[in-house]
C-alpha cells in the first residue's frame, strides 16, 4: 500500500510578493515598506521578507559530508589555569568530562618551555586528542616546546595555531619571520598538524563589523599561505596547514551567514592560487557580548552562538564558560560550556544534516552578501600592500563601526536581552577593566552595567 507524500504546501496559494507588498504598505510606517529594510553595519540590507525572488547559486561549500553525524565538530575546551599543573588537571578533566580537544593558555599558564609543556599534557594522548595553543607573544616558544613533547610522533594531532598578525596587531613583537621558520621547522615531522590560525578575531573583538572580521580573516590567511610557499611548500601544502578562525555571537544568523562565507571566501582565493584546499574552521565564542553583572543570561548568548556556528558548518567550536568575566570559571560554568555543545550535538543533531541552513532564502542571501562585502574588503587591503600594512588603516575602520554600534545600543536601535533590555532590577555594577591602543578588545554590556576598574 502506498501513501501520500506529505504536502507542506498544498492548498496554500503561491507566495505574491506584490500582494505581500500591498498589505504590509497598509501596516508600515509612513506606508511605505522600504521602512522595514534593516540595514548591518556593513551596509548589507536585511530585508522583511524572503521568497523564491531571492533564489540564487548555493553559498556552499560546507562542512565535509565524512563529518561524524554524532560528533560533526570537534567540542574544544578552554583549559583555564595559572601554572602547569594546573593545567594538566583542567586539560584532563576536560577531555574525561567530554571535550574531544583542548586549548591550551600558554602565557598565562607558564607554558614556553618542553619541561613546562611536558608537565601540562602529562597523561593527554596527543594522538587521541588534539591539543591546541593560544600563545600570544610566546607563540613560537610554545609550538617548539609542543613539538618536542609530541615526539615526533606523526599520528599526533597539533596544533600551533601560530598568529603573528594578532599578536602584531594587538602592539605585540613582530614574530611572523620566526614564526614561518617555526612552522617549516615542524611540518615534516607532523604532516597532520596545523601550522598558523588565520583570524579575524582580534577585529570582532575591537568591535569591528562581520565583513571585517571576515576580510582581515582571508587577508592573513593568504600572507600565511604566501609565506609558506614563498619557504618551500607548494600552494595547495601551504594553504591546507593555514586554519581559519571565526568569532561566534549571539547573533545567530549573522554567525551563521558568516560562518558559511568563510568557506566561499577560501574556496574563491583557493581557486585563485589554482588549487582546491577544503576550508578548516575554528569558531571561538564572542567575549565581547557577554554580561558581567548577570552572567547566567550568557547562557543563552553561548547557546545561540554554538548553534549559528555548528549548523553553519565550523569544525572546531570553544565556548566560553558564561561566568568568565567576572572570575576566574567555576566547575559549574566550565561544565556547561561543554554540556551545550554536546545538547546541540547528541540531543539537537545538527550533524545529521551537512547543511541544516542550505536553502534558506535568508540564509543563502546573507552569506553571498556578506562574501561579497568582505570579498571588496579583502580586495583592498591586497591593493594596499596586504594586512600588515593596513592594519592602522583597519583600527581607525574598526574604530567607526565600534563607535556606530554604540550609538545603536545606546539609543535602543539595537538591543541586548538582559543588559538593554529585561535587565533585573538589582543588578550591581560591575567593575570593568578598559584597555586602550590599536585594536582593544571592548565589551558591548560596560556601558549599562559596569563601572571603569
Amino acid at each position: 500500500m502506498s501513501s501520500k507524500p506529505l504536502s507542506l504546501t498544498e492548498g496554500f496559494a503561491p507566495p505574491d510578493l506584490e500582494a505581500w507588498t500591498k498589505a504590509a504598505a497598509k501596516t508600515a510606517p509612513d506606508a511605505r515598506v522600504e521602512a522595514l529594510i534593516r540595514r548591518t553595519l556593513d551596509g548589507i540590507e536585511i530585508a522583511p521578507l524572503y521568497g523564491a525572488w531571492n533564489a540564487g547559486e548555493p553559498a556552499g561549500p560546507r562542512r565535509g559530508s565524512a563529518a561524524d553525524a554524532t560528533r560533526p565538530w570537534d567540542l574544544r575546551s578552554k583549559v583555564f589555569a595559572g601554572s602547569p599543573v594546573e593545567a594538566n588537571a583542567g586539560a584532563l578533566k576536560a577531555l574525561n568530562d567530554g571535550a574531544a580537544s583542548i586549548l591550551l593558555p600558554v602565557e598565562a599558564a607558564g607554558l614556553n618551555t618542553s619541561d613546562a609543556m611536558a608537565q601540562a599534557l602529562d597523561g593527554v594522548l596527543v594522538e587521541l586528542a588534539t591539543v591546541a595553543l593560544d600563545g600570544g607573544a610566546a607563540a613560537v616558544e610554545a609550538a617548539n616546546a609542543l613539538a618536542v613533547v609530541a615526539k615526533g610522533s606523526p599520528l599526533a594531532r597539533l596544533a600551533f595555531h601560530l598568529d603573528p598578525i594578532t599578536t602584531m596587531a594587538r602592539q605585540g613583537p613582530d614574530l611572523f619571520d620566526a614564526s614561518v621558520q617555526t612552522a617549516m621547522r615542524h611540518q615534516g615531522a607532523y604532516p597532520a598538524a596545523e601550522l598558523f590560525l588565520a583570524s579575524g578575531r582580534f577585529v570582532h573583538e575591537a568591535g569591528g563589523t562581520e565583513a571585517q572580521e571576515l576580510a582581515v580573516m582571508l587577508a592573513s590567511g593568504v600572507a600565511y599561505g604566501r609565506a609558506l610557499e614563498g619557504a618551500g611548500l607548494s600552494a595547495e601544502a601551504a594553504l591546507s596547514r593555514v586554519t581559519l578562525g571565526v568569532s561566534a555571537d549571539a547573533m545567530m544568523f549573522q554567525t551563521l551567514a558568516k560562518t558559511r562565507a568563510a568557506r566561499v571566501l577560501w574556496a574563491r582565493a583557493c581557486a585563485a592560487s589554482g588549487v582546491d584546499v577544503p576550508a578548516r574552521i575554528e569558531a571561538r565564542s564572542s567575549r565581547r557580548m557577554l554580561s558581567a553583572a548577570d552572567p547566567w543570561t550568557n547562557l543563552l548568548r553561548l547557546t545561540a552562538a554554538g548553534f549559528g556556528a555548528g549548523a553553519g558548518g565550523c569544525d572546531a567550536l570553544v565556548l566560553d564558560p558564561f561566568d568568565v568575566l567576572i572570575e576566574t570559571p567555576t566547575p559549574l560554568a566550565q561544565r556547561q560550556a561543554r554540556n551545550i555543545q554536546l545538547i546541540l550535538m547528541e540531543e539537537a543533531h545538527l550533524g545529521r544534516v551537512a547543511d541544516p541552513a542550505g536553502g534558506s532564502w535568508f540564509v543563502e542571501s546573507l552569506t553571498r552578501d556578506l562574501a561579497k562585502a568582505a570579498w571588496a574588503r579583502f580586495q583592498a587591503i591586497e591593493a594596499a600592500g596586504g594586512i600588515v600594512a593596513s592594519l592602522d588603516r583597519l583600527a581607525e575602520e574598526v574604530a567607526v563601526a565600534r563607535a556606530a554600534r554604540d550609538r545603536q545600543l545606546k539609543d535602543g536601535e539595537a538591543q541586548m536581552i538582559g543588559v538593554t533590555v529585561h535587565r533585573p532590577v538589582d543588578a550591581a555594577a560591575i567593575a570593568v577593566a578598559v584597555e586602550t591602543g590599536r585594536f582593544a578588545p571592548v565589551s558591548l554590556t560596560a556601558a549599562f552595567e559596569g563601572v571603569e576598574a
